[in-house]
This record gives C-alpha cells, sequence and structure tokens, in this order.
C-alpha cells in the first residue's frame, strides 16, 4: 500500500512539473523578434552576466535568475513580459517565478538565445 501512494505521488511531482501553467506562453524566436519594438513590452535575460556579455539581444535587459526575485519591483506589472534564457530552461523558471508575483502576461522563448542565432 505504502508502495503505491509513493508511486502515485511520483507520477503527480512529474505530471505537475510538464503541466503549463496558465498565463505563460511559450513564443518562438520569430514571435519575440516580431515584439520587439512594442514598448508596452518588457525584455529579460536571466541568463549569467558572463553568458549575457558574450551574446545578447538589444531588447533584452540582464536580470539573471539568481537576482530577480530581489529586482522584481523593478519591472512594471502591467506590461507583457517576454523571458529568454541560453535554452528555454532557465526562462520557464523566471516565467513561473514572475507568475506567482502577479504578473499575467508572461511568454517564454523556446530555445532561448540558442535558437536566437
Amino acid at each position: 500500500m505504502i508502495m503505491w501512494i509513493i508511486m502515485i505521488l511520483i507520477v503527480v511531482f512529474f505530471v505537475n512539473r510538464l503541466i503549463p501553467v496558465k498565463g505563460i506562453t511559450n513564443i518562438s524566436v520569430q514571435e519575440a523578434k516580431d515584439r520587439s519594438k512594442d514598448k508596452h513590452v518588457q525584455f529579460i535575460d536571466v541568463r549569467t552576466p558572463g553568458e549575457f556579455n558574450g551574446f545578447h539581444s538589444k531588447p533584452f535587459k540582464n536580470i539573471p535568475l539568481s537576482n530577480l526575485q530581489n529586482k522584481m519591483d523593478t519591472l512594471d506589472k502591467d506590461k507583457d513580459v517576454v523571458v529568454i534564457c541560453q535554452s528555454g530552461m532557465r526562462s520557464a523558471k523566471a516565467a513561473k517565478m514572475l507568475k506567482k508575483q502577479g504578473f499575467n502576461k508572461i511568454y517564454n522563448v523556446k530555445g532561448g538565445m540558442s535558437a536566437w542565432r
């Protein structure tokens, strides 16, 4: 019986990680580029400063994932937020953090900067 409960908890945990969070939309690099001229959109790159300095795109502001929680007050909750990292994993985590803090329109760039090039 205990084994069944443990197995169910493990399955629930992994399924919960895969279900998309409401309010977070995955977008392509092209969709992000199309939005780059929109003044009602904030572009956040959550990579490390070293990664950001190595290659970045103009509309993105560098706020490393490790600093995001402390820098959220510098962002406007009424504006859309496009989040990017190197591959899309850290930006997905950042998107969830933003959602928990009350941001409503969050876009995660699929493939990250690896796909941007």
